[in-house]
């Protein structure tokens, strides 16, 4: 017979202490420290424990007894369900103090190097409408709230197998953490321009209105499966559906809601679709059609054009990223105390050579070319790389270099004494920071400066601490590109010990 489970413990009056990970919040409890999301430091609350381990636990607030001085009121009212945006209820310049709080501490307490004064967080120039790209789910199957739950039950028991029960309309809307087939219907997300709410929206009706079958991820069956949104700077607007056709066909549906959606928004430039037949949602190795313009839009950055395709990555911030490249350009080419400053030319003064690690599609390699001699991109991903060498023709810049592959396979000893030996490196890792090999060649590389941009200060912390014997850090700029989220960019400038 099973050991019946000890039930977990409901603590009354408790107050929140500090802003935690992921953005969540923190309060101790006898040796413990409980995780708790949507609440903000000084609320006092009912704290039922959900999950409990030996050095923590998580909880979740069923009664607020007081809320908080330091409070926001959300300005949207799918928070607290869906996960996107889990620090609307705290004021922006709150938000800010702890993000910067927290590049301090992770880069002290995993970095353990010598670190200068940081520079005041910069941030974001919009705290709403300030995405140009999102992306939604299609379900056959909604995620239901515990409200919707409890006010439906009695309807929801006696319906459930006429298919009229709530839990079996079809939504189009986020991902819910944990509920990975079941989608969160969205009225209104405020991230981005209000005209992708009205395409999204009669998206979701004209299919409802014409009996078009939504994505059963698990049966994997139905026709819409998921919506990209993606606008632009220069007022253009991209939009690609996701289908999945079956046996009996699909295109026909398909090709109909596309033409109505294309008469009703003619402000959409690009307007793309495809048949995924494949057991995830991404699109990178899908042929993706025109129904109708063309097949990419533009961003512009001072006097610079770039050309997104329905692949390709672009910081999803267009005014932030402009701050963020403006930091890494000025980290890059400014000026160095002045018994140094020869370093970073030759005898003649000419410009110096840059190598641009993970550059995407280039965006940074081509904002900083006009400072450098030449920039050398490196990339995973061969579209990319494509896209970066069409960037550079469209701007007319010459003095760009792209290669694709695996960073260290590419970045060798070999490799640099082919391309000539960089003066400044900048690099751009993913989350996960650079590979150890990586870190090993640059050392070798030995380059007067290294710009470091990193979206996840922890792993950056680990990679300034391997740099540290060559290299100390000068300057440390945190920038906000998600408002109400507790993610964080952070550019370090480390340069060469004497």
């Amino acid at each position: 017979m099973a050991r019946k489970k000890k039930a977990l413990p409901l603590l009354e009056g408790v107050e929140i202490e500090s802003v935690a990970a992921e953005g969540k919040c923190l309060f101790h409890w006898n040796d413990l420290v409980v995780f708790v999301p949507f609440c903000v430091p000084g609320d006092i609350c009912d704290v039922q424990i959900r999950r409990k381990k030996h050095s923590f636990a998580e909880g979740e607030v069923v009664h607020f007894i007081k809320y908080s001085n330091v409070r926001a009121i959300p300005f949207c009212e799918h928070f607290g369900v869906c996960g996107g945006c889990k620090w609307q209820n705290l004021p922006y310049e709150e938000q800010l103090r702890f993000k910067q709080q927290q590049v301090y501490d992770q880069l002290h307490r995993i970095g353990k190097v010598e670190l200068p004064e940081f520079r005041p967080i910069l941030g974001s120039v919009k705290t709403q409408e300030y995405r140009n790209k999102l992306d939604y789910g299609c379900a056959n199957k909604r995620y239901l709230t515990k409200e919707e739950i409890e006010e439906d039950r009695e309807r929801y028991e006696k319906t459930e197998d006429n298919g009229q029960s709530l839990k079996n309309r079809p939504a189009i809307g986020f991902h819910i953490t944990g509920a990975f087939d079941k989608i969160l219907p969205i009225e209104k997300c405020w991230l981005m321009d209000d005209l992708h709410n009205q395409i999204r929206n009669e998206i979701r009706d004209y299919a409802t209105e014409h009996g078009l079958s939504f994505f059963d991820l698990r049966a994997q069956i139905g026709l819409l499966r998921d919506v990209i949104i993606r606008n632009s700077n220069t007022g253009e607007w991209m939009v690609i559906i996701q289908f999945h056709y079956d046996e009996t066909g699909g295109e026909k549906e398909a090709l109909e809601l596309l033409q109505h959606i294309a008469d009703k928004f003619p402000q959409i430039s690009a307007l793309m679709y495809l048949d995924n037949q494949k057991c995830n949602d991404t699109i990178g190795d899908q042929d993706i059609r025109v129904f109708k313009g063309n097949d990419h839009i533009f961003e512009t950055m001072e006097e610079l054009r770039f050309k997104v395709g329905p692949k390709s990555f672009y910081q999803t911030n267009t005014e932030q990223a402009y701050h963020l490249y403006s930091v890494a350009r000025e980290f890059a080419f400014g000026d160095l105390p002045q018994k140094r400053q020869s370093s970073l030319c030759d005898n003649d003064g000419e410009k110096p050579l840059v190598y641009d690690l993970y550059t995407g599609t280039g965006t940074i390699a081509n904002f900083v070319a006009k400072r450098a001699r030449k920039v050398i991109g490196i990339e995973y991903v061969p579209e990319a790389i494509e896209d970066a060498k069409v960037n550079s023709e469209i701007n007319q810049i010459a003095n760009t270099l792209f290669f694709a592959g695996d960073m260290k396979d590419i970045l060798t000893d070999a490799f640099i004494a082919e391309h000539g030996r960089p003066d400044v490196i900048i690099t751009d890792p993913p989350r996960a920071g650079m590979h150890p090999d990586v870190v090993k060649t640059i050392l070798r590389a030995a380059p007067q400066r290294i710009v470091y941009v990193s979206c996840n200060p922890a792993t950056q912390a680990r990679d300034l601490h391997d740099l540290d014997a060559d290299y100390r850090v000068t300057a440390v700029q945190p920038v906000d590109m998600f408002p109400h989220t507790p993610h964080v960019e952070n550019v370090v400038l480390l340069e060469r010990r004497l």
